[in-house]
């Protein structure tokens, strides 16, 4: 599979590994990013990477909890001029409560929902908004917790949303408020693949595994005194527990307070509280992530009109 210069700019982003390395890795996997990746953390050369890529479309996403029930959804526009539009902003509002109120098993049954204070759907009243806000508008997501505590956050006026939900025994919920905003500012900061450890899937495990056995065993072939295999394996278990501390919230270091794993935190807050917090999941949306957006190269595009018109 071939790849473009494009390709190797897209790994360098997502990598912060240098030009050469990431064409290095390009042609050693014959174009496959995830393999290239993979490639660059056996030698050393990179952490785990976001295979998202780079943030590229406008719009906002908005968490809301009305009632209990915690709402998040992602509307995209194609400018951030129109994404700040008070019509916008009022539509993107419209549609959380609307997850809320009706609880749409999926993204054509929101579209189906009757949007507020009209008798049109969402899908017909979208295109009305067009029309106000002049540009193509597009619902992408949604998640929705009604169970449990559910505590919202957004950040920078809807580039990220995040909902963390908790089961809360003997605790007033109002009460576990603020630790929530934690966690979720932790979420929207530190951006975690998963809740637990627990959560991480025997496959991803597994590949952990092999990526950092094959450094290790790099990094012994180069070692004045290479050491011995149990002891390349204990290595490779430490930075097995050294990846759920990178990756997982609960296993993370407590942003507010380094000392402390995001588990403890929640360990000791249900004690002072006098009850029991369990973490279950979480929700982060970021606007316009993985989603891919036409580079407009201005200066080509004006050198190429002139070239038609000699």
């Amino acid at each position: 599979m071939a790849f473009t210069a494009a390709d190797v700019k897209k790994l360098r982003e997502m990598t912060n590994v240098g030009m050469m390395d990431c064409k290095k890795a390009l042609t050693a996997s014959d174009g496959d990013m995830d393999k290239a990746i993979e490639w660059l953390r056996e030698r050393g050369l990179a952490a785990a990477a976001k295979k998202s890529g780079r943030i590229a479309a406008e719009g906002m996403v908005n968490a809301i909890v009305e009632d209990g029930v915690g709402a998040i959804v992602e509307v995209n526009a194609e400018t951030d001029f129109a994404s700040k539009s008070p019509v916008f902003v009022e539509m993107v509002s419209d549609i959380a409560k609307v997850v809320v109120k009706e609880n749409p098993a999926d993204l054509d049954a929101l579209l189906a929902c009757k949007y507020p204070g009209s008798e049109k759907s969402i899908a017909d009243m979208i295109p009305e908004k067009v029309l106000v806000i002049g540009e193509n508008l597009k619902v992408r997501r949604f998640a929705r917790y009604d169970t449990g505590v559910t505590v919202a956050y957004n950040h920078m006026g809807g580039r990220i949303g995040v909902l963390v939900n908790m089961e809360v025994e003997g605790i007033d919920p109002s009460a576990v408020t603020e630790m929530g905003k934690d966690l979720c500012m932790q979420v929207a900061a530190m951006n975690p693949s998963f809740c637990d450890k627990a959560d991480v899937d025997a496959e991803t495990l597994e590949k952990e595994k092999e990526i950092q056995m094959a450094l290790a065993m790099n990094e012994n072939e180069k070692a004045a005194k290479p050491k011995p295999q149990n002891i390349i394996e204990k290595m490779v278990m430490g930075r097995i527990s050294k990846y759920y501390e990178e990756n997982c919230l609960m296993q993370m270091a407590f942003v507010k307070d380094n000392k402390l794993s995001v588990e403890q935190y929640v360990a000791a807050t249900a004690k002072e509280l006098g009850g029991t917090i369990k973490v279950n999941s979480f929700v982060r949306f970021e606007k316009g992530e993985g989603i891919e957006k036409k580079q407009e190269d201005f200066a080509a595009e004006v050198a190429a009109q002139m070239n038609m018109n000699k």
